[in-house]
């Protein structure tokens, strides 16, 4: 640390292997506002940056990252404990982003989740954990499974004492509202509903105090400091004049007592809180139901052909696994013998079971059907598609979309606010409100203060978005996160990928014309390919599956156009016809006519040739999907400008785009270019989404709006994605653009409610009605509209989960 509030922190850097990296970096550095000194160890492989404002820490961490190097950071998520309002979920988020070495945060209050970037050279989730509990919260820091069902016991015990708290609050408070409305005038009123209303406010409610004085140690407040302030004022006024009466009887006043008022709205509220924790624990339910697809314990098949039953914890890769007729699959693997067919609906969101072979994978959460079968475990742990799925689904439901941030700056200063309002309400009445003002003012202020609900505006975006990531998640398709689900409303271009978007992605060898039809000619083609990463050539290799391959003493790939390779000193080419006209190969027109022939019923032509002539060419055809067409029509149907890009042959592109009802297409494109085409289409002033499966369509999804990756494709494409759409079934995305707007109908909902009730509820409670028509809203009434505002706010979320 140095003086004057500057910081020197140390960020571990990765992938800067030389000093001309090193310089880099600085030099990048050198850029970010708020970093009074930098400097690179090389050798330490660290930054050391002295900052003098806290935000500096994620920019510089975002300037390395955008220059192509790492910084070694942790992200994980903690259940946060305690919260009882929005306000709170703003305040833990402060004390943790204030925290040194952390680099992001950010608090859902809807789930309750911490999700945190930090450095682990600098701080560690216990030091995490001391921040949090020192202003009243708590983390859980222990690993997944465990937190899981410790959080859950928490949860269950939170809701069982509340439930308990909720009762006896509205048995002990109907007593004294009975009184102060209808029965006055009995002997020692006064007495027995101070007898009643004690336990209610100071026992059932004495949490409301705590937290508000935990708070306030802090200079700060929430929704507990507001039910404490109004039900404490109304308490102690009304102890005040059960007390001393004389007090008011000698100002010609009558000595009234609030206890109702006080028992009454902190039963509301409890009542509230109680009705909101169900409705929320709904909001969650896709995460429990994709939780609960992984068995507790599988059979392992020993070394000695026994049978065990193993803890999943305790499957390690490599061992072998038996399924029985209706039992789950534990972990990723595949078969090794017997063959079944498997339900994989709950990741996929298609109904029909899949046959499931030797060799063919599996994944963990999905149930096998009738036959029997051994697989290899191949990914466990954490690693498996369904642990991959949950974590996605909790990180978007974790996330916040565009216009929370606008809300939570609100939240911020809302209770704040409303304290001003109350106060002002109060010191107004006693300047205007006559003989009455006093008691009046307190009364109104004390309604402004239990009519206000931060909790409302807090839990109108994050509650719709879990609803609308885990409707996703159950339609198999994984959203990554909030801000993704807003944008997928706006997008009005989408560019689709041909091979494996469109079609199939599995290319069959449809057809072969041998030039020159000896075995060698047809090894060397099996040995390029058998080298090649195109999807196509494995077409051929399974086609020539059956021959030796012979070594090749050089291979090349060439982007976008084929491969060349060396096999006792000729060259061989294999590839598209531009690769051989560049080479200056003969074709003739025969083989010419051939190749046109095949490119019209939408095949891909291969051509292979040494250095002089054509050897062979060949037909490749890849299906179309028999989704796709539909798919298309329907994106048609909501105004949606589709564009195919593909790397084939105009010919055969042309083909493929009349038989889907595709209008705009491109062919012969390179991976480069796809890239260029989505920004062509942004410039136009177009949100584009990318459809993608390869590796090859990473660049042009990392360039879109919204990038789709097909689950059936590349790794990298669905690192990259924002989307992914399990079954790789292009119907999918028509039904994640109405999923967008449904979510952000419901938020802009949630929000104007929100809004509209504070708007309205606190100059009525304030007594804005009373000169025009005598109304004075009471607190007890007010107590329940508070109440339930969150859960409207709630349930409204909840219908997300209906519609279609």
């Amino acid at each position: 640390m140095a003086s004057n509030n500057l910081q020197t922190i140390f960020l571990p850097l990765e992938n800067v292997e030389s000093e001309h990296c090193a310089l880099i970096v600085d030099k990048g550095l050198a850029k970010v506002n708020g970093i009074e000194k930098h400097s690179v160890e090389l050798n330490n492989r660290r930054a050391a940056i002295t900052i003098n404002d806290p935000e500096a820490v994620s920019n510089a961490v975002k300037a390395i990252k955008d220059l192509g190097y790492g910084v070694s950071t942790i992200r994980k998520s903690f259940p946060v404990l305690g919260m009882t309002c929005a306000s709170c979920a703003i305040s833990a988020e402060s004390i943790v982003k204030s925290s040194e070495g952390v680099i992001n945060a950010s608090v859902n209050y809807a789930n309750a989740m911490l999700t945190v970037e930090y450095l682990p050279n600098m701080t560690s989730p216990a030091a995490l954990q001391k921040a949090v509990q020192s202003i009243g919260y708590d983390l859980l820091i222990e690993n997944e499974t465990a937190q899981q069902e410790t959080l859950e016991a928490i949860h269950e015990k939170k809701f069982k004492a509340l439930k308990t708290k909720t009762i006896w609050s509205i048995l002990l408070s109907l007593p004294v509202v009975a009184i102060g409305m209808f029965f006055m005038n009995i002997p020692y009123a006064n007495i027995i509903m101070w007898a009643f209303a004690t336990p209610v406010v100071l026992w059932f409610g004495k949490d409301f105090f705590i937290n508000a004085w935990k708070q306030a140690k802090h200079r700060s407040a929430n929704m507990d400091t507001l039910v404490a302030l109004s039900t404490g004022i109304a308490y102690i006024f009304s102890v005040f004049n059960m007390l001393f009466p004389e007090f008011w009887h000698n100002r010609g006043l009558h000595a009234h007592v609030y206890f109702e008022a006080a028992a009454v709205v902190i039963a509301f509220i409890l009542l509230g809180k109680l009705l909101e924790e169900k409705a929320k624990g709904n909001t969650s339910s896709a995460i429990k139901k994709l939780m609960g697809l992984q068995p507790k314990t599988v059979t392992v098949i020993l070394a000695d052909g026994t049978e065990k039953q193993t803890a999943i914890e305790d499957i390690i890769v490599g061992d072998i696994v038996l399924v029985k007729p209706g039992e789950k699959i534990a972990v990723d693997g595949l078969v090794v013998s017997g063959s079944s067919y498997v339900d994989e609906s709950m990741l996929s969101g298609e109904p029909l079971p899949v046959s499931k072979k030797e060799n063919e994978k599996v994944f963990a959460g999905t149930i096998n059907q009738k036959g029997s079968f051994r697989f290899k475990a191949v990914k466990v742990g954490r690693e498996t598609m369904l642990a991959q799925i949950i974590k996605m689904v909790q990180d978007a439901q974790g996330s916040k979309a565009p216009v929370q941030k606008l809300v939570d700056k609100i939240a911020g200063i809302f209770v704040p606010a409303v304290i001003g309002i109350a106060i002002l309400t109060f010191i107004l009445w006693l300047v205007l409100g006559g003989n009455n003002g006093v008691v009046q003012g307190l009364l109104a202020a004390v309604t402004v203060l239990v009519i206000a609900c931060p909790c409302a505006l807090g839990l109108a975006t994050p509650t719709a978005i879990m609803v609308g990531v885990g409707k996703g998640a159950e339609k198999g398709i994984l959203i990554k996160d909030a801000e993704s689900l807003e944008l997928a409303k706006k997008v009005n271009a989408i560019v689709l990928d041909k091979t494996g978007t469109i079609t199939e992605g599995r290319p069959q060898v449809t057809g072969i014309k041998w030039l020159n039809d000896d075995d060698t000619t047809k090894q060397i083609l099996l040995g390029i390919e058998k080298h090649s990463e195109h999807p196509l050539a494995e077409a051929v290799v399974s086609h020539l599956c059956n021959l030796q391959t012979v070594p090749l003493s050089s291979f090349e790939s060439i982007t976008g156009k084929g491969v060349k390779a060396v096999y006792n000193n000729e060259t061989y080419y294999v590839g598209n016809k531009t690769l051989l006209a560049e080479k200056g190969i003969n074709i003739t027109n025969t083989i010419e006519q051939l190749s046109d022939e095949w490119s019209s019923q939408s095949k891909t032509v291969i051509w292979f040739s040494d250095s002089k002539s054509v050897l062979a060419v060949i037909a490749i055809s890849d299906k179309i999907k028999d989704s796709s067409a539909e798919a298309i029509r329907q994106m048609h149907d909501m105004g949606i400008e589709l564009y195919m890009l593909t790397g084939d042959n105009e010919t055969t592109a042309k083909a493929i785009a009349r038989q889907t009802g595709i209008g705009h297409y491109k062919a012969e494109v390179l991976p480069q270019d796809k890239a260029a085409f989505v920004k062509q289409l942004q410039q136009e002033g177009k949100t584009v989404a990318m459809v993608g499966d390869g590796i090859n369509d990473s660049a042009a999804l990392a360039t879109a709006d919204l990038s789709i990756a097909m689950g059936k494709g590349s790794d990298i494409a669905m690192d990259v994605a924002k989307m992914t759409i399990i079954s790789s079934d292009l119907k999918k995305i028509p039904q994640s653009v109405r999923l967008s707007k449904q979510t952000v109908t419901t938020i802009k909902q949630n929000l104007f409610w929100a809004f509209i009730y504070n708007l309205i509820g606190i100059p009525i409670a304030a007594g804005i009605l009373y000169p025009i028509n005598g109304f004075m809203l009471n607190p007890m009434i007010a107590g329940a509209a508070m109440a339930m505002s969150s859960v409207s706010v709630v349930s409204n979320s909840l219908r997300l989960k209906w519609k279609n």
